[in-house]
């Protein structure tokens, strides 16, 4: 039995949480779900927006589902729980996929007419995420922390993935022309161990781009990016952007993942002004819902979720937010007819 903590969060944290779950209570697997509290409303009851006891959940846990969380208006004694998350778990690898789920999405919104399937590596610990900021006068300084130790074990993790999922080029995005010491640092490492690597696996091409050409070419040619390795805050901006090419945020889904901990979560915020609205697009939520299962080593269940979101696209059900009928729990309603489908082929 696996055992999955679910932590719905605020907004429409809790729509697209329990659209997952529509999807994943009608799989052939055994699961327990344990829900636990993180954002604003422990926030305001106790001013504390990650109870200790939704860390002990999700060390208890085999893997874990969040939704969404707001942050509060006024951030003076605020910790991002999310950060916190990352650091006390050592969640040090954000993998944000970026693929067109149907090409009736991308039509509707004109974007582009390319379909795309990158991977977006991004070291998730450090970089300007450290929140560590002095202030003098008027004057606040930020301090960027990028060590050997973080470029080697992302770079490693992200050369590990591509030999496991047949990838056959990595970019390193960085600005090692204007940082010299610390990009010109996680350059370095990338090719060191690209070197390495390709001593065994010489399957896979490395090469490096500052993180502004790596902006526009996503824009403009996409289809020169298969995976991507890079900094905290380059691999932040550069998946949202990223995202806007196959439909926008509602279609991206990521993992936070450690060496022995990990968090699925849709990119998308907690969007209030639409909460309760049933409006809310949930394919971010239960795409990284598959993610899960493949991580966790039920690559068939990660395959029957995805091919199942996809298939209710391609047959013409579509969400509000793009023009469509379907709110959140029609859509989930929509995946569910099509995983209980497939799930009894995969019972035979």
């Amino acid at each position: 039995m696996l055992k999955i903590c679910t932590i719905p969060g605020d907004g429409i944290g809790p729509e697209v949480m329990d659209a997952c779950l529509c999807v994943l209570k009608r799989l052939p697997f055994d699961i327990k779900f344990i829900s636990a509290e993180m954002g604003l409303n422990p926030y305001k009851q106790t001013g504390e927006a990650l109870p200790k006891e939704t860390i002990k959940i999700i060390k208890e846990a085999d893997s874990c589902l969040f939704g969404a969380i707001t942050t509060p208006a006024d951030t003076t004694n605020y910790e991002s729980p999310l950060l916190r998350l990352r650091k006390e778990l050592n969640l040090f690898a954000n993998v944000r996929p970026i693929k067109t789920i149907s090409q009736k999405i991308i039509n509707k919104n004109k974007i582009t007419n390319k379909n795309l399937n990158c991977i977006i590596i991004r070291e998730n610990t450090e970089g300007l995420y450290t929140g560590l900021e002095d202030e003098d006068g008027d004057k606040i300084t930020t301090k960027r922390i990028v060590s050997k130790n973080a470029c080697e074990r992302i770079v490693k993790y992200a050369f590990k993935y591509a030999s496991n999922k047949n990838r056959k080029k990595i970019t390193c995005v960085h600005k090692a022309n204007v940082l010299r010491k610390s990009d010109g640092l996680f350059k370095k490492i990338f090719y060191d161990i690209a070197k390495e690597y390709n001593n065994i696996n010489t399957n896979i091409n490395a090469d490096d781009c500052y993180v502004d050409t790596a902006a526009l070419l996503l824009v403009t040619a996409p289809e020169k990016f298969d995976m991507i390795v890079t900094l905290n805050l380059y691999g932040d901006i550069l998946s949202d952007e990223a995202a806007g090419l196959i439909g926008g945020l509602g279609f991206a889904p990521s993992g936070n993942i450690g060496d022995k901990y990990s968090i699925f979560e849709p990119v998308h915020g907690s969007a209030p002004d639409i909460a309760g609205k049933n409006i809310a697009n949930p394919t971010a939520m239960i795409l990284s819902s598959a993610m899960m299962f493949e991580h966790l080593g039920s690559p068939k269940i990660g395959t029957l979720i995805e091919n199942a979101v996809i298939e209710t696209y391609r047959n013409g059900n579509i969400t509000t937010d793009l023009g469509g009928r379907l709110g959140t729990k029609e859509f989930a309603d929509r995946v569910v007819e099509i995983v209980e489908r497939e799930s009894k082929k995969l019972s035979k």
